[in-house]
């Protein structure tokens, strides 16, 4: 027998909160205060932080919820530490200690390494993170004692930016693609330097296409539940980077019965676009429809809808 549906509170909201995670909860405690205290039983996140982490987690709320996939592969930005000399089974500070060593190393050899990371094209996944193996996340199979397989996954390192080096502690800044794991490129610097290195502090500065000067902090939020909707960003503003479409009614009752709507190929014109582009669609009183991307059917560029909008599930 299925589980039975919830039904959906009167405090539910459809939208993102930007949320500036405080340093020591999961990602999951957060979002569980949020569930709970505020009725908000519709919810989910785009990109975990780890609990040692601070900074953007976007909080996708009722039929935000539907806005996963275009958000969690976004591009990250973060500020960070990390010490030289020491390593850690969890690759940073909280951690327990696996070896320690001289370091011997200048500044400049430090910057250089920082730098490098751009070169990387992969990386290894921690033993002690949520990354899945047979179905089981890889930090239960560590904590059991178990075998961890190595696991390699691709990434792509956009920026870097050496902000401070007082040997044997440096700080950085980083811009990578969704899945990127801090630690790891800590691990793998200090890991060529010979002498080890752990990560010590990390700030999610920026989860496209929302930064901290949108964030809210956790307390905040809780303590003021009759001022949570004004913190929330409505449906229609969450892909800010997507052009919109205001449809007729016509139109509208085409893309609920799933037609794929003709891309218009005049610049400034409704449903204007090229192959590869995506937008979001609004009914006549502007309301979330919704997203699609312009694709070939029949040799044509037509508007495929990759998720619906509309109601509220």
């Amino acid at each position: 027998m299925g589980r039975r549906k919830r039904k959906r509170s009167k405090e539910q909201q459809d939208g993102v909160l930007v949320l500036n995670k405080p340093s020591g909860p999961t990602s999951a405690d957060c979002l569980n205060d949020i569930k709970h205290q505020l009725k908000q039983f519709k919810i989910g996140h785009a990109g975990t932080l780890d609990p040692m982490a601070s900074g953007v987690l976007l909080v996708m709320l009722g039929n935000g919820t539907k806005l996963g996939p275009y958000l969690t592969g976004a591009t990250k930005t973060y500020t960070g530490t990390f010490k030289l000399g020491i390593t850690t089974d969890t690759l940073d500070i909280q951690g327990e200690v696996v070896s320690e060593a001289e370091v011997t190393a200048s500044a400049e050899d430090v910057k250089r390494e920082i730098l490098y990371w751009k070169e990387l094209t992969e990386q290894e996944v921690p033993a002690y993170s949520a990354a899945k193996h047979k179905g089981k996340p890889l930090y239960a199979l560590a904590r059991a004692g178990e075998e961890i397989p190595v696991k390699i996954k691709p990434i792509v390192i956009s920026h870097v930016e050496v902000l401070d080096v007082r040997m044997p502690e440096a700080s950085f800044r980083v811009s990578c693609s969704a899945g990127t794991y801090i630690r790891s490129l800590v691990h793998s610097l200090g890991t060529r330097m010979g002498c080890g290195a752990v990560l010590t502090s990390l700030n999610r500065e920026q989860s496209e296409p929302f930064g901290l000067d949108q964030a809210h902090n956790l307390a905040d939020v809780l303590e003021s539940p009759e001022s949570f909707s004004d913190k929330v960003i409505p449906l229609r503003d969450t892909l800010p980077h997507w052009p919109r479409f205001q449809l007729t009614e016509a139109l509208t009752g085409l893309v609920k019965n799933g037609a794929w709507l003709p891309v218009n190929e005049e610049s400034g014109e409704l449903l204007s676009g090229e192959l590869g582009d995506q937008a979001m669609l609004l009914d006549p009183e502007g309301n979330p429809l919704a997203l699609v991307e312009a694709k070939l059917q029949d040799n044509r560029p037509k508007w495929s809808i990759l998720r619906g909008l509309w109601g509220q599930d």
